[in-house]
């Protein structure tokens, strides 16, 4: 009986492993192709048989796309975008679901409900309503008013989860804080906050990289190279006649390494925070 239960634990195991190492094969095989890509010239990209390690070396994709194009600019305004609209997100989000999950009021149940609901409108939906908003109070085409855009439908995914992180920490912990003197926000600055910080992180990482990959928002609200970000940028590279393969996988490398930063900075505090979150009390 132990041998065939620990033969039956074996087996869980290596089927749980084999299925985790499938999915960072999927996940990963197009990253390592494009990354291949970008290291070849342009010569040896469109072949008539697949070279799957390039013959030579080079990274004159990179210097290309880097020099002779506005992708710098474009990154920059990745960057601006995704900043602002995290921002708004954390402050404003952070109150939102605090009180969502402190407070007992008439509709709070409705009002979730709703941020439900506007996730699970297509965005397209909204985009002629936001294109005539932005234009008739002077921000389209600019990087606050996609900011705003993209606030519109990452703003209901952060209060969701953050109420998730608040609803796990005991409000015995605050009622003491108030025992003491300090006010109701006092208590969620100093005693609520620190407690949910690797959830507000793990969450903050998670609307940075919807801000940073998004791609119909930006292709709709905005007209110059002064707002455009880089998804945009490399969709306008592919003309009618052509297709530059090396350029294009040199700027996906080149977008992928900020949120491979992102990660490798917080990934603790994400590990941390999603764990918390799992349970309550």
């Amino acid at each position: 009986m132990l041998r065939s239960r620990s033969a039956r634990r074996r087996l869980h195991a290596l089927l749980c492993y084999a299925a985790a190492l499938s999915i960072v094969i999927f996940a990963m095989v197009p990253v390592l192709w494009a990354l291949l890509t970008s290291l070849k010239p342009e010569a040896d990209i469109v072949t008539a048989t697949i070279r799957y390690i390039p013959d030579r070396v080079t990274f004159e994709n990179y210097v290309a796309i880097w020099t002779r194009s506005n992708f710098p600019t474009l990154i920059a305004n990745s960057a601006v975008v995704t900043l602002t609209t995290v921002a708004i997100c954390v402050v404003v989000g952070t109150l939102a679901s605090y009180a969502v999950a402190r407070y007992r009021f008439r509709g709070r149940r409705e009002l979730m409900l709703f941020y439900l609901v506007v996730r699970m409108f297509p965005a397209v939906m909204i985009i002629v309503p936001l294109f005539i908003l932005m234009r008739s109070v002077g921000l389209l085409d600019s990087r606050l008013g996609l900011a705003l855009a993209y606030t519109t439908f990452l703003l209901p995914v952060f209060i969701w989860m953050m109420k998730g992180f608040f609803d796990a920490v005991p409000s015995e912990l605050e009622d003491a804080a108030r025992i003491d003197g300090a006010s109701r926000i006092g208590a969620m600055l100093r005693i609520v906050l620190p407690l949910v910080m690797g959830g507000l992180v793990a969450t903050a990482v998670f609307v940075a990289i919807g801000a940073w990959n998004e791609f119909l928002f930006a292709l709709m609200l905005t007209t110059s190279t002064g707002s455009r970000t880089w998804p945009v940028g490399l969709q306008l590279m592919v003309g009618e006649f052509q297709l530059p393969w090396g350029a294009l996988s040199a700027g996906g490398i080149i977008s992928i390494v900020p949120v491979v930063v992102l990660f490798a900075i917080v990934q603790r505090a994400m590990v941390r925070g999603l764990t918390a979150g799992a349970v309550k009390g």
